[in-house]
């Protein structure tokens, strides 16, 4: 007989981006494995990023339970000025007006653990009813936002016999955005109080990233599991035929301040200006959510600029087509203190694309692991101006003369049936 467990999430079809993919995948194949999932997210979220064509992924078999939610974005765009707020750029660089820090300010130190903390006192009121009555003993949350934490905490004390997992898809205290938030001493604490309540009460703890896992452990939280994300792609979208006239490196996803390769457009402007087949070959394509602070860089260097393609952010069905027209693509990880263990979804689509990868960052950390385990692509440092325009080179000239620049090495278990297979067999245990 299947066991149902809920599953808390603020981020849910038709939201996009990164943050969806994982409990969606996970919903879809929990019931393979005996778990029937019931879905508990907002019914008027305040996020940026849609994508419509991801409420087809929704399985028909489970239960999704919307709940109203009162988020004070309309505070910040009306102090800062700004008619949105897009994903990652509320703390863009450039001159902010009064107005605009004080937004920052009230961002990070009214608001804890994040403004989503109204929706956690009225959840726990509604699903105290829902457990009850749908005799669910099992529930999941997941964060960022790390609010959605503190409602699995409640419903816990309140009914000790519940099984509770929090799952951290990035850290929290240590988290590089909130520590660009400017917060008093006191809030810090706040952040700490809180998540080390959430590390005692709950039964078990999940993290994407053997690094993200140390880092918990260091503040003391135990019974921490490591569940990375992982790809979904049928064989039809596998289709791995190569592009046929141009070399195209593709970077799909979120560029901003903390992602600004600035090494990377240096030395594509110096390949481009010091080999004419490759000017002539090369284009770079940036789909997704994009700084004005990176566009400005890539303008300062025209010749790249003269290549460069931009578009929008593309519904996650089409991302395939994406990675088939391409011929590199761009894994840019932040330059942040947790950047050893930050494991982006898109890294093990990248995998299964059958592309190489070409991911900026860290040389040891997590990614660049993953990269070297399956063949699938080189890691660089950041700075390493040298490294990157020497790879890039010789991927240039296998491309140029028709060799094969990708290995052919099973990565299945980073299949999203495989990874579920993981939480299944991690809640049977409970």
């Amino acid at each position: 007989m299947s066991k149902k467990v809920l599953i808390i999430t603020y981020y849910w079809p038709p939201s996009g981006g990164g943050g969806v993919q994982r409990w969606l995948k996970f919903a879809k194949y929990l019931p393979d494995f005996g778990w029937s999932p019931v879905v508990f997210t907002p019914e008027n979220p305040d996020f940026d990023q849609k994508d419509e064509s991801l409420l087809k992924e929704v399985p028909s078999a489970v239960e999704v339970l919307h709940f109203p939610i009162w988020e004070p974005y309309g505070i910040f765009k009306k102090l800062s000025g700004k008619k949105e707020l897009k994903q990652g750029q509320v703390l863009e660089g450039g001159k902010k007006g009064p107005l605009s820090k004080l937004a920052i300010w009230l961002r990070g130190n009214l608001f804890v653990p994040d403004p989503r903390v109204f929706w956690v006192k009225p959840s726990v009121e509604y699903l105290s009813t829902i457990l009850r009555s749908n005799k669910i003993s099992t529930i999941i949350t997941t964060g960022p936002p790390h609010s959605v934490h503190l409602i699995g905490m409640r419903l816990k004390m309140e009914n000790p016999g519940l099984k509770w997992v929090a799952d951290f898809r990035d850290p929290w205290s240590q988290w590089d955005i909130l520590k660009q938030f400017r917060m008093m001493p006191l809030t810090w604490r706040k952040h700490k109080k809180l998540e080390q309540q959430v590390f005692k009460v709950a039964d078990k703890l999940i993290t994407v990233s053997k690094s993200w896992q140390a880092d918990f452990r260091s503040l003391g939280a135990r019974r921490i599991s490591v569940i990375t994300n992982g790809f979904d792609i049928t064989g039809e979208e596998l289709n791995t035929a190569a592009p046929s006239t141009k070399f195209v490196m593709s970077h799909l996803g979120m560029l901003n301040k903390l992602r600004n390769p600035l090494a990377l457009w240096k030395a594509l402007e110096q390949l481009i200006s010091g080999n004419a087949d490759f000017a002539t070959d090369f284009t770079l394509r940036l789909t997704g959510i994009l700084s004005k602070e990176v566009l400005g860089t890539i303008a300062s260097y025209p010749k790249l600029a003269e290549r460069l393609q931009t578009e929008a952010s593309v519904p996650h069905e089409q991302v395939f087509e994406v990675y088939r027209e391409s011929t590199v693509l761009l894994l840019i990880l932040n330059q942040s203190e947790n950047a050893q263990g930050h494991l982006p979804g898109k890294l093990f689509e990248y995998l299964s694309a059958e592309r190489p990868v070409l991911a900026l960052g860290l040389v040891n950390s997590d990614a660049a692991q993953i990269l070297e385990e399956t063949q699938a692509g080189k890691a660089i440092d950041w700075n390493n101006e040298t490294g990157i325009k020497n790879h890039i080179t010789r991927l240039y000239q296998d491309w140029k003369s028709g060799r094969s620049i990708v290995a052919e090495v099973d990565v299945n278990k980073y299949s999203r049936r495989a990874l579920t297979g993981e939480l299944a067999a991690l809640l049977d245990e409970l």
